[in-house]
Order: structure tokens, then C-alpha cells, then sequence
């Protein structure tokens, strides 16, 4: 699988290419810059684009500025952004784009390298990865917000959370030591709380969950 990566911190970058690159995945560039970021996936047509949110030019979003571009011009080039801070219009701007192939983590993330991996294989082939404190703020913004929230069990929530992150429901069986039948009773009750149409399709799920939980844009 064919990887670019977007990331200024040369450490980081290094290490990024070193875990990535063990792991399987085909590293066919790696670039400092936002522009250096768009040139090579213009130039390699990578599967992947792993890159930073801050980087030069502005050390602002340029690189959700520049992910959102690729996707622009390759719609089928999967994306996994990462971040320093939970940033949820980062996040929001980034799911409505087009919410399969999308992911956003924490930088801290990347300690867990065989979860980072597996998040990034996930993102990769078309699914969603949303980092565990990206959804506790939406969770708790949306339990302060909207009374639906609060009728969900501490189960149901705990199922929405991993729901709302990309997890499939064999995935939130083994996390919370259930059976995949216990997952699927606990999201179709929380549907019903929510009022969410239910679907099969992982990304179109998250992306219902995500805008019911997602507060209007604006700043964090």
C-alpha cells in the first residue's frame, strides 16, 4: 500500500516512515511542507496521505488544508490526519467532506504502534478512525445539548463512543468482552433513542452519529 507522509518534526517524520514502513506499508514519499505534500501526491498517487494539521508554510491547518485538496483532485486517496490537540472543526470540516478513507488522531496515538497500524489499514480501505477524545467532547457537548443523550445507558454510550470512533461491532464486542449480538441490540436501541436511520455501511453510521453529536461550527 502506497504512503505519503506530511510532517515538518523531522524526528516524527522519521519515525513515521520507520513504523509505517515495518509495518508493511509502501512509503513513497515524505515531505516537510504543505506544498511538498500535494506535489507528491500529485506525482506518486498513494493510497494514503498521513500528514500533520500544522505545517508550513503558516504552521496554522496547512495540512488539513492540504488533505482536503488531494481529496479534491483524488477523491479515492485516503486521508489520516494528525493533530497535537483535539480541534473538532477540524474534524467536522474533514468528515463532511467525504467521510470514508477519513481519519483523525491524536499524535499521542502513535505510541500504540500496532493500533496506529491497524487504524491506518482501516482508513486505507475506505473506513473511519476518529480519535477516543475527539468523541468524549462531542459526547459531552451533545449530553449537555440534546435530552436523547442522556436517556442512553452508561452501555449505550459507551457503544456510541466506539460507534462514532469507526469501530466495527466484532471490534466493540472484543473491546467491551460482549458478543457481536449484545453490540447490535445495544446500537439499534441507541438509533431508536437518537433517532438515526440504521445502516450497515460503517462510514454512513459514523457520519449519522457524528452529526447528531456534532455541535454547530465554531471554535473549540
Amino acid at each position: 500500500m502506497r504512503v505519503v507522509i506530511g510532517e515538518d518534526e523531522a524526528l516524527l517524520r522519521e519515525g513515521l516512515e520507520f513504523v509505517l514502513g515495518r509495518a508493511g506499508f509502501d512509503v513513497v514519499g515524505v515531505a516537510a511542507d504543505a506544498e511538498r505534500l500535494v506535489e507528491l501526491a500529485r506525482e506518486q498517487a498513494p493510497e494514503l496521505i498521513v500528514t500533520d494539521i500544522r505545517m508550513p508554510p503558516t504552521n496554522t491547518d496547512d495540512g488539513l488544508r492540504a488533505a482536503l485538496a488531494i481529496r479534491a483532485c483524488r477523491p479515492e486517496t485516503a486521508v489520516l490526519v494528525l493533530s497535537q490537540h483535539v480541534q473538532r472543526a477540524y474534524a467536522q470540516e474533514l468528515l463532511e467532506a467525504r467521510p470514508a478513507g477519513v481519519g483523525y488522531l491524536l499524535k499521542q496515538r502513535i505510541a500504540d504502534v500496532e493500533q496506529f497500524c491497524a487504524d491506518a489499514r482501516r482508513v486505507a480501505s475506505g473506513g473511519t478512525v476518529l480519535d477516543p477524545e475527539v468523541v468524549s467532547m462531542l459526547l459531552t457537548r451533545a449530553r449537555r445539548d440534546k435530552s436523547a443523550v442522556d436517556r442512553l445507558t452508561s452501555r449505550q454510550r459507551e457503544v456510541l463512543g466506539l460507534v462514532a470512533q469507526g469501530r466495527s461491532n466484532a471490534a466493540i464486542a472484543r473491546r467491551l468482552s460482549i458478543t457481536e449480538k449484545a453490540v447490535v441490540g445495544h446500537i439499534s436501541r441507541v438509533y431508536d433513542e437518537l433517532g438515526l436511520p440504521p445502516s450497515d455501511d460503517d462510514h454512513r453510521r459514523v457520519l449519522a452519529v457524528i452529526h447528531y453529536l456534532g455541535p454547530p461550527p465554531g471554535p473549540t
